[in-house]
């Protein structure tokens, strides 16, 4: 500085210092050098921190989820309080299976299956010797005890005619008077032994007892016919078909509606597209504690002869509100229940996916399908659910369509 001031003072410049120079430009850049090299790192290090607290959190996001089971729901059939769907077996009016009351042989039959008859009208013979040898010698009998109570009733009548006469003793009126009323009662006996074989023999002629059809068949001509026995098959089975019977089990929730008179429509396999109307004729007003059913009967007039006994039915019996009311049903799968202590329950999902338990009442079983009181059409049903689940636990639902 002071050479500065004395070359300036001569007139010279001064020269700049060359060690001077280097240094005092170098430091301001070396300075923000330093600067970015530390914001660069800190940035560097800042976005690795938030990136590793962003792959912790979904980690344990992930992690809770795995926790939350997924579950399939349903949404519940709608009500079905206006009409009732049930099984029912068609059966005759009457139906008779006729038995052989008398041992032989078969001689002929002259009706077959699927054949109308009269009542009296002769369905087949039997051959009875066994029978026609013992009713001749009962017959037989019959002459000679009839023979003997005549000779015992003018022996008697001639001791009498004596006795009056003081000619025999009193003893011996009375032992012809005894003997008589013996031969009486022995007579007696061979004429039901001699009416008992001629019914027997009656028997041999196998009748219709009523108006119908025939709807089995199980001998033929030359069959040995062994009548009394648990071994005994019926010969022919006749039934009236002019009107059928219907039984139907029906829930006890329905049973208070079930009245003498009311009306109901069914259908059967080999008629698709056809109703049949019937009405409910009696019940049995009385609840079957196993079942928890009631037996109804219903009668259909089968003027046409268009449907058989023993056939399947589905019968559908609708309500319009008369009675009490039946209680608010829906339909849900079977796979739904739940078993517990308290009951039978089902698994609902709330609004915030979480688990609700609600008890039902099971009124129809459809196989399948429930018909159940207690929970509403827009509820969401689990399907399977885990036998641990429980009220409150969260759950991810996934839509499986409708219960019914």
């Amino acid at each position: 500085m002071i050479a500065a001031r004395v070359m300036r003072r001569m007139g010279r410049t001064p020269m700049p210092d060359a060690a001077v120079m280097p240094q005092s430009g170098h430091k301001p850049r070396l300075r923000w050098i330093i600067i970015g090299a530390a914001c660069i790192f800190g940035i560097i290090l800042v976005v690795g921190t938030l990136a590793r607290i962003h792959a912790r959190h979904r980690l344990h996001a992930s992690n809770v989820a795995a926790l939350v089971p997924s579950v399939t729901v349903v949404h519940p059939g709608g009500k079905a309080t206006d009409t009732l769907v049930l099984p029912a077996i068609l059966q005759a009016w009457y139906s008779a299976p006729v038995y052989a009351r008398t041992n032989g042989y078969l001689r002929q039959w002259y009706v077959d299956i699927g054949d109308r008859v009269t009542a009296g009208q002769l369905l087949a013979e039997i051959d009875t010797p066994d029978v026609d040898l013992q009713l001749a010698g009962a017959r037989a009998a019959l002459g000679t005890r009839t023979a003997q109570r005549d000779l015992a009733r003018i022996t008697s009548r001639r001791w009498d005619r004596l006795n009056a006469q003081n000619a025999v003793s009193q003893q011996e009126t009375d032992e012809r008077r005894g003997n008589l009323a013996a031969s009486e009662a022995t007579r007696h006996e061979a004429a039901a032994d001699v009416e008992r074989l001629e019914t027997l023999s009656a028997f041999k002629r196998i009748i219709a007892p009523f108006a119908g059809v025939v709807t089995s068949r199980a001998t033929d001509i030359g069959a040995l016919i062994v009548a009394g026995t648990a071994a005994s098959q019926p010969l022919f089975t006749v039934s009236d078909v002019a009107r059928l019977r219907l039984y139907v089990r029906v829930p006890q929730a329905y049973a208070a509606r079930m009245r003498e008179g009311f009306d109901a429509h069914f259908t059967v396999p080999d008629y698709h597209n056809r109703q049949f109307d019937a009405h409910l004729i009696h019940s049995s007003d009385a609840v079957d504690s196993q079942s928890g059913t009631m037996l109804v009967q219903l009668v259909y007039d089968n003027a046409e002869a268009l449907l058989k006994p023993g056939a399947y039915a589905q019968i559908a019996f609708t309500f319009h509100g008369s009675g009490p009311q039946a209680p608010p049903s829906v339909r849900i799968p079977a796979s739904s229940l739940l078993f517990r202590r308290d009951g039978t329950t089902v698994a609902v999902v709330d609004g915030r996916n979480h688990v609700r338990i609600r008890p039902v009442s099971i009124l129809i079983d459809f196989g399948t399908e429930l018909e159940v009181t207690g929970v509403a059409p827009q509820d969401r049903v689990i399907t399977n659910p885990p036998d641990d689940i429980g009220d409150g636990d969260p759950v991810r639902p996934r839509e499986g369509g409708h219960g019914a």
